[in-house]
């Protein structure tokens, strides 16, 4: 397979997608092989607050000082019961990462196959992913501990009744965002260098993280603008995709909300004098109305986010492959008596 630039890799990227998850198409199938992108690429990100809602009366500030030794063991204990839950949904990603690898450089449908042909290599690479996520745990820590005794000097004073200083919030939130933006951007290269780059190596050599990061490294120096190009159009087109995405769905969206909407009003007018069994069976219409709403909810977003996630893998791919002899043969197989060209 011969090397092909960042902007040349769309199109065969989008055909590729087409024929993967479309010839021939089986509603089943496609919406598991969706699913199984969205899971394992993550397109779209999650934009939705996780903050709690402010309660019409604030808490005491000095109420988590007053926990009961039994509380703080308990409240340890579900902290780590809930980072082993996480570590373990992200260990299940990682091996469908690898399955799903496995069925677009081999065009077939079965997840199945490299689960079980990747799980070593794809334990040793959730280890690693797992060390690079604690050094930018350390690295953040690094970065905060300077602004530490002044976000504490704040905390304290409003602990102690005092007001906010909109001043000295700013002089130290203000300094914090290029370092923020630095951090994120480097975490979003490492994540592409890993997962685009990195990967590859440890599925199909069984590479070591030394061996997979020392190939990678020798072709991003051979080719630093191939390479940057690619960086940029990594970022820009997801982006441009969810705007697509947005302008698509944004009507039929409000269209559907407003019916859904329009539907629970109704249900709730129907059974608002109702009592016993009748108002029992209106709170169950409501609810399977809202279950029935969130599912088509899903789906839809499966539907549309589950080739656009197939579409960045595959462009990953066939940008690299140009680059990575053994996976460009798997993509493009060389013909008789054909040396594929690239680096092995």
């Amino acid at each position: 397979m011969f090397p092909i630039s960042a902007a040349d890799a769309i199109s065969p990227a989008v055909r590729r997608t087409r024929d993967f998850l479309f010839r021939p198409f089986r509603p089943g199938t496609y919406v598991k092989l969706c699913l199984v992108a969205l899971l394992t690429e993550g397109i779209g990100g999650n934009f939705s607050s996780h903050g709690g809602r402010a309660s019409n009366r604030a808490p005491s500030l000095s109420s988590p000082f007053a926990l009961t030794p039994e509380s703080i063991a308990a409240l340890v204990a579900v902290s780590l019961l809930l980072v082993l839950l996480v570590l373990f949904l992200y260990y299940l990603v990682t091996r469908l990462r690898f399955a799903y690898f496995h069925c677009l450089i081999h065009n077939t449908r079965e997840i199945r196959p490299g689960w079980h042909l990747y799980r070593a290599q794809a334990v040793r690479f959730f280890w690693l992913n797992l060390v690079v996520g604690c050094c930018f745990l350390l690295l953040i820590a690094l970065v905060a501990l300077p602004f530490a005794a002044g976000f504490w000097g704040l905390f304290r004073n409003l602990a102690a009744g005092g007001h906010p200083d909109v001043g000295s919030i700013l002089a130290l939130v203000l300094p914090l965002v290029p370092i923020i933006l630095l951090v994120v951007l480097a975490a979003f290269a490492v994540d592409v260098v890993l997962r685009d780059f990195v990967l590859p190596h440890y599925a199909l050599e069984n590479a070591t993280a030394g061996q997979a990061w020392a190939a990678v490294w020798a072709r991003i120096r051979a080719e630093k603008v191939p390479f940057f190009h690619y960086a940029l159009l990594r970022v820009v087109l997801p982006l441009v995709a969810l705007i697509a995405l947005f302008i698509v769905l944004i009507l039929p969206t409000i269209i559907f909300v407003a019916l859904v909407a329009a539907i629970e009003v109704g249900i709730h007018a129907a059974f608002s004098g109702a009592s016993g069994a009748a108002a029992g069976m209106g709170i169950i219409l409501g609810v399977l109305v809202g279950v029935v709403a969130f599912a088509v909810a899903v789906l839809v977003w499966i539907g549309f986010g589950g080739p656009v996630s197939t579409a960045i893998r595959e462009y990953a791919l066939l940008f690299y492959g140009g680059r990575y002899q053994p996976l460009g043969n798997i993509l493009s197989p060389p013909g008789p008596g054909m040396n594929a060209p690239g680096m092995a």
